[in-house]
């Protein structure tokens, strides 16, 4: 089939759950649109995940798919929570194929469910029979391997790089917002939802207070309001004096907004979780503390970074064998890299 094809198709993505997952694909919709300019291309996500995509040029509607509620929020969700809803709100969108960014078998029974005739995937979970086409789930960067679906389908990948964007107004709203004056800015992700990846509060605090006293930055935090009362513990042991340099904007921008702070970053430093992607989207260089997950997969993708990760990765939090001077010493590479690029 030759390419860019020229006809009205209507194709869904799915990539519903985890931020950084959802960054990722970035690079396969910017190549699934080359490949097909005159297409719908709407893509399946899950609430918050899914609006990290909410300014991407690359697809039409993003449809939202809530199958982890529970209780009263799944009575009170606004899209579908069940696999057969959300088969049906599929089916009456009436797709001609579909792309499945994810791995698990539920995942391909959906859009079989949902009537879409071409399904083209990871053959994993024993679900290849469920797919017109598929590939392997190979040892590499989940962007690669996202793109081996494109390349599965014959779909040819021009390129692979990384790129995000943000809302003007919501641009304007930080920029009037941030602090005057010079100080490199830093943005600190220091919570995961999995306790296994997390490094600990006490430890942030001295980065974070060696950040600010001894290298002149300005501290910047974004997270989920889930986590706000980590991040008070972390702020109580970060000296008085030196707190006024911390800004958390976590009731103040939302996933879909904090994009417009990633612009005015120099620096993303924590543990690996899907913010640390959003600031590598922009291009933010990265300082990402892994513990059980493979760098080799999850790593920061197309921006400079460097990866902390302790030899023994035994125990319940395996990151405690990181001391803070290590961090501190990758930190201050990416800061005089930093600092050369603005002379």
């Amino acid at each position: 089939m030759p390419f860019p094809d020229p006809r009205s198709l209507r194709i869904l993505v799915i990539r519903y759950r985890f931020i950084g997952d959802t960054v990722l694909a970035i690079p396969f919709l910017r190549n699934l649109r080359r490949a097909f300019p005159c297409a719908v291309i709407d893509v399946l996500a899950e609430p918050i995940s899914g609006d990290t995509l909410a300014h991407c040029p690359y697809k039409n509607d993003l449809l939202y798919f809530a199958p982890r509620l529970k209780g009263s929020a799944r009575a009170r969700a606004e899209c579908p929570t069940s696999l057969w809803a959300c088969a049906r709100l599929l089916r009456a969108r009436g797709y001609d194929r579909v792309y499945i960014l994810r791995r698990s078998f539920s995942s391909a029974i959906l859009p079989l469910l949902a009537g879409i005739p071409h399904r083209v995937g990871f053959a994993t979970e024993g679900r290849r029979w469920l797919l017109q086409r598929s590939t392997p789930y190979p040892d590499k960067h989940e962007v690669e391997c996202f793109l081996d679906v494109l390349r599965a389908d014959g779909i040819p990948v021009a390129d692979t790089y990384n790129e995000n964007w943000s809302d003007p107004a919501t641009d304007a709203r930080v920029d009037a917002a941030l602090p005057a004056g010079d100080r490199p800015r830093v943005f600190v992700c220091a919570k995961s939802v999995y306790q296994l990846k997390d490094w600990t509060a006490d430890r942030f605090a001295r980065l974070i207070a060696w950040l600010v006293n001894a290298r002149g930055c300005e501290v910047h935090f974004c997270d989920s309001p889930v986590n706000a009362a980590y991040y008070r513990q972390i702020l109580a042991a970060v000296p008085e004096p030196l707190q006024h340099a911390c800004i958390d904007w976590s009731t103040e921008l939302s996933i879909r907004e904090v994009n417009s702070l990633f612009r005015r970053i120099q620096l993303a430093v924590g543990v690996d979780t899907g913010l640390l992607h959003i600031a590598a989207s922009f291009h933010v260089p990265v300082v990402a503390l892994f513990g059980p997950l493979e760098p080799r997969r999850w790593r920061p993708w197309d921006t400079p970074h460097s990866v902390l990760r302790p030899a023994d990765l035994t125990g319940p939090q395996p990151l405690l064998r990181l001391s803070v001077a290590e961090v501190q010493a990758a930190v201050d590479r990416h800061l005089q890299a930093a600092g050369s690029r603005m002379r």
